[in-house]
């Protein structure tokens, strides 16, 4: 009882799934993804093997056609199941059996297939194609405007409760923790959408700021601040990301400019981020003599000071 996207982009080769459920944690259930091999849905009476099994067969060179082929005839119960795969090639397939409870079916396209059932109109799946091939996106949000397509023609007749997104890239790197770029869960929410819009907006910041990073650790210290300031843009509430980024500037030489991001932080949150910067000091990660010339700033601000 959910609808779901499965895709590959094009330029990219990321891989991911993106889905919306009237079912608590939706999240372990249907969205499968391995980098380098390819997507899986599952769902309708979900067979939780359809995801792992789905992606062994495509790393043992399987098809998607092949390996929803051999996923359905395997089982006695592939009536009520529904599953779709993207492969490595961006070849897609799609199962709704027929005692899926409608409105039940599916859409598929060039890298990718939309998936539902038990929605409120049988125009769902229809609309969330065009939404994904008409919005000119990271695969990330052309999957979230498809979610929000379904949304809008109803989507699930029961409501909504959960949602997930996963995003893998193109090739594998022997290190799963680099590879699963994108891997956001709302597990219970009475609007797990625009909760999940948030959570991606808030996972680019902070994809932002560890670019700004690596970037400041080869040395390019102006296109390093240049993508800090890109991700306070992104997400502005994020205290973490204008702590860091105004100790940052400090420490590289910008003593006003860093502490002019940190005294915000300090002004909401209080004293507890001048003393981050104390203990950060003991340990030698900030140098005590620009930290104490920070915490001299910052303590001014604090209330009764």
């Amino acid at each position: 009882m959910t609808y779901s996207i499965v895709a590959r982009d094009k330029e990219t080769g990321q891989f991911g799934v993106a889905v919306q459920s009237h079912y608590f944690q939706v999240s372990p259930a249907v969205p499968w993804a391995l980098a380098g091999v390819g997507a899986v849905a599952t769902q309708s009476q979900v067979n939780l093997s359809y995801g792992p099994l789905g992606l062994d067969l495509l790393q043992a060179g399987y098809t998607a056609e092949q390996a929803v082929t051999a996923l359905t005839a395997g089982d006695p119960l592939a009536d009520v199941r529904q599953c779709a795969i993207v492969d490595a090639s961006g070849s897609v397939a799609a199962h709704t059996g027929s005692k899926c409870i409608p409105a039940a079916g599916h859409h598929t396209g060039d890298g990718f297939s939309c998936q539902a059932n038990l929605m409120e109109k049988d125009t769902v799946w229809a609309a969330m194609a065009h939404a994904f091939t008409t919005t000119d996106a990271p695969l990330a949000e052309r999957m979230m405007a498809a979610l929000a397509a379904a949304e809008a023609e109803g989507g699930d007749i029961r409501g909504k409760q959960s949602a997930a997104m996963v995003v893998v890239a193109a090739t594998a790197t022997g290190r799963p923790w680099v590879d699963r770029l994108i891997d956001l869960r709302v597990e219970d929410a009475p609007e797990p959408l625009p909760e999940l819009r948030r959570l991606l907006r808030i996972k680019r910041a902070y994809t932002t700021l560890s670019e700004a990073d690596q970037l400041s650790d080869a040395g390019d210290k102006k296109a390093a601040s240049a993508k800090a300031e890109e991700a306070i843009r992104i997400a502005p509430e994020m205290v973490e990301i204008r702590f860091w980024t105004g100790l940052e500037m400090a420490m590289n030489g910008d003593m006003d400019g860093g502490c002019e991001l940190m005294s915000g932080v300090v002004r909401e949150k209080g004293g507890r981020w001048v003393e981050t910067l104390r203990r950060l000091a003991k340990v030698d990660r900030v140098p005590p003599d620009v930290a104490e010339a920070i915490e001299a700033r910052l303590v001014a601000l604090l209330p009764g000071k």
